[in-house]
């Protein structure tokens, strides 16, 4: 088998991470790492020897390291800031790239993605790992099959409690620090908004028109660098720009609306809040569920607890319409970043540049995604103003057909055996 040649930028927490998931897939060999700071540069390279047994090149300068002639296909996981330069550069030499999620800093950010691959038809992808969860795999395929309906609606989160990661960002050299200092936008939408975009088929035959975001106050990091939580003392009268909540709220050709929340800065659990609501039933990650109106649930209690609870966990009922990539997931594949996501994305884009095929999550869908952060700023700044999404395919969206990040397989209405493949992307675990 043919291998392609990786370099890998930035080496930090999540770079590390995307460095064990890559070095799983036997498509791929990593060749070279990159990053500002020394000491990551050399436990990246430590980690390749002890994985693979090879030794690999290691730079300061990305650029270096994208006109290295061995590099193939270069991944960029580092500061926000630096995606768009890194992918630019990357794609005008001709390397195939996989840039980690972010939002944009400014809407020419993701015109300049767009002119670029335009101009060098350099593969791009954006390594959205959600898309690629089981929850939210099962859903699409149950939204493909027409069990939900007529999708109206579609709702995610980014809820992660990261106060700690914040103010750690001096001690740890994390660019999240800086951001929530000086900005107040939705600045991490694609974890759930990437889904919910191919579901509904945004850049293939939908759009999304505008958005509106509102923030609230922001108390909880303030708070919390005061007290004894906080893991920088220097820190304690610093003011936050970021509000604790913002809500986003995204209009769509087809007339559905999306909406999303960044909730990262008071006190939670983690949740995606992943929802799909269709004229026939909706899908619930939080809870695990899949109703259907034809089980006859509107019947139940009045009280949601007891619904919950009754119903919880009742998608794996519908584990026929798993894809094969889960279906036949090992548990050591799970164990491979974010309970198999990570390895499953790398598979998709090295079977891409193997196989000449489309990335399953392309430069329009990239620059879509990434152009909800500073449009949120924008109507944040505005009181909620709503600010029109430009469309980056312009105007191919009304012709391009749907494609999914995985094949997805076709139920018999009646028959739980009766299992063909529905092959949109050509990819297959196996």
């Amino acid at each position: 088998m043919k291998k392609i040649k990786v370099g890998v930028i930035g080496l930090g927490q999540r770079g590390m991470g995307l460095l064990g998931a890559m070095m799983a897939c036997e498509e791929a060999d990593v060749v070279a790492v990159c990053d500002k700071y020394k000491d990551r540069r050399e436990d990246g390279a430590k980690r390749v020897k002890e994985t693979r047994g090879n030794d690999v090149k290691q730079y300061e300068d990305y650029r270096e390291l994208i006109d290295d002639k061995d590099v193939e296909a270069v991944v960029i996981a580092t500061s926000w800031d630096e995606h768009t330069r890194m992918a630019v550069y990357s794609m005008k030499a001709g390397k195939y790239t996989a840039v980690e999620v972010a939002g944009a800093y400014d809407i020419e950010d993701c015109w300049q993605l767009v002119r670029t691959y335009e101009d060098t038809k350099t593969p791009i992808m954006m390594l959205e790992n959600c898309c690629f969860d089981k929850f939210e795999l099962l859903s699409t395929s149950l939204v493909r099959s027409g069990k939900l309906g007529e999708i109206v609606y579609c709702h995610g989160a980014y809820a992660h409690e990261l106060r700690g990661e914040v103010l750690g960002g001096n001690v740890n050299r994390h660019y999240r620090l800086r951001n929530y200092e000086l900005r107040n936008c939705e600045n991490y939408p694609t974890h759930e908004l990437g889904p919910i975009a191919k579901i509904l088929n945004i850049n293939r035959g939908n759009k999304m028109l505008s958005l509106t975001s509102v923030a609230t106050k922001s108390r909880g990091l303030t708070e919390c660098a005061k007290s004894d939580r906080s893991p920088d003392p220097s820190l304690k009268d610093t003011e936050f720009n970021q509000g604790d909540i913002v809500v986003t709220t995204i209009t769509c050709a087809g007339g559905e609306v999306i909406t999303l929340r960044l909730d990262t800065t008071l006190p939670r659990c983690y949740s995606r809040e992943f929802t799909v609501r269709g004229t026939k039933g909706l899908c619930m990650q939080d809870a695990n569920m899949v109703l259907l109106e034809s089980d006859k649930f509107l019947h139940d209690d009045f009280e949601a607890v007891k619904t919950i609870e009754k119903h919880m966990n009742c998608a794996e009922d519908y584990a026929r319409y798993l894809p094969a990539i889960w279906r036949d997931m090992t548990e050591e594949e799970k164990r491979l970043g974010h309970g198999g996501m990570d390895y499953l994305e790398f598979k998709a884009f090295f079977h891409a540049i193997l196989n000449h095929g489309e990335m399953p999550i392309d430069v329009y869908d990239m620059a879509a995604w990434m152009a909800i952060t500073p449009l949120s700023e924008q109507s944040v700044a505005h009181g909620g103003m709503p600010q029109a999404i430009p469309d980056f395919t312009r105007g191919k969206w009304m012709y391009r057909p749907t494609l999914d990040v995985t094949e997805l397989p076709e139920v018999a209405e009646e028959a739980d055996s009766g299992l063909c493949v529905k092959n949109r992307l050509g990819y297959s675990r196996k």
